[in-house]
């Protein structure tokens, strides 16, 4: 089996060194030039709190897509949501008839992907893993695989047998969880993502300072029920994640804050930055609109009011266009902006 990681940043290398030290022959395609040479020179190193794991690694570099010579029976896909059509047609033609195509990303791109590449060769996946990488071939991973989670599922009938298939191999990296509803599972991993990523950022804290704050934990807790409100009246269930029961979600009035005291307790370290305020730090755009902004889009569709994700979006877009800088002095800002 010829396995790629198409996007390997800190979560796709993680991804791709825990496949190749498990005896696969896998290929990382990764965008970065300095972080392709770097790996290729010196492997991944992966720095978690348990272990130093340096692995020689097969990298390539987007470019050099168009120079292989095969095409690959799985490929896990880890580039941002909003990139997500293109690398999907960016790698269709290399990927097997029988081949998977596996969406590891936040917000609600898979059956983007599935337009791209059919149906019957998709696979949806919710991801929690904790990471960072500013330095070009080593991840801080926060999260090691005793620590980190996924969620497997189909889209199409064609595929449901496919899962048990892809999830043996993912348990290489953390445990998987097999679930039928994969859209639902991937809306509640939103809901986690609209409480915490971009609020947080926005403060210019990591998650754990920002949400001690309790009128950020607030505020947060609201921005989650809106997106799960959203989410169910647009016909999405809330299944349980992070490894949670069906038994802890029966109270619907806790759940956003079961969900956020479950990944604050065991997915994040003191110093861990959401992967928009890495993005930020780094001068780039972040999921903002595919996170919070599709909270607001479906929202308005259902009639759900969104005015907590609406403030978020608006104050992203302001430090994405260099008007605002993240910090804590943006706290009051939101709170008026949400109407608190």
């Amino acid at each position: 089996m010829k396995i790629a990681v198409l996007g390997s940043g800190a979560n796709g290398a993680s991804i791709g060194a825990d496949l190749t030290e498990a005896g696969y022959d896998v290929t990382l395609i990764e965008q970065w030039p300095d972080h392709v040479e770097a790996m290729r020179a010196n492997g991944a190193e992966i720095r978690m709190p348990e272990r130093t794991q340096v692995q020689p690694v097969h990298v390539i570099h987007f470019c050099q897509v168009a120079e292989l010579k095969h095409k690959f029976d799985l490929v896990f896909m880890l580039v941002k949501a909003y990139d997500a059509i293109w690398a999907s047609h960016l790698i269709k033609p290399y990927l097997a008839e029988d081949g998977l195509l596996v969406g590891v990303q936040n917000g609600m791109a898979a059956d983007d992907i599935a337009e791209v590449v059919g149906a019957n060769r998709t696979l949806g996946c919710v991801i929690e893993i904790s990471s960072m990488m500013f330095e070009p071939g080593i991840v801080e991973r926060h999260s090691g695989p005793a620590r980190s989670w996924f969620a497997l599922g189909s889209l199409d009938e064609s595929t449901q047998h496919r899962v048990t298939e892809v999830a043996q191999i993912l348990r290489h990296v953390g445990a998987v969880e097999e679930v039928e509803d994969i859209r639902s599972a991937k809306w509640m991993k939103l809901v986690s993502n609209s409480t915490t990523l971009v609020t947080t950022a926005i403060l210019g804290l990591p998650m754990l300072e920002a949400v001690a704050i309790p009128e950020m934990r607030q505020l947060m807790l609201r921005s989650g029920q809106e997106a799960l409100d959203a989410g169910l009246a647009a016909g999405y269930k809330p299944l349980p994640i992070f490894g949670l029961k069906e038994s802890d979600l029966k109270d619907e009035g806790s759940i956003v804050e079961t969900l956020l005291d479950t990944l604050l307790g065991g997915f994040v370290l003191p110093n861990t930055k959401t992967t928009v305020l890495q993005d930020w730090m780094k001068g780039r755009h972040s999921e903002v609109d595919d996170l919070n902004g599709r909270v607001v889009r479906v929202g308005a569709q259902h009639g759900v009011p969104t005015p907590v994700n609406s403030a978020v979006v608006e104050l992203a877009h302001r430090i994405e266009q260099g008007t605002l800088e993240p910090g804590s002095d943006n706290l009051a800002l939101l709170l008026e902006l949400a109407g608190n």
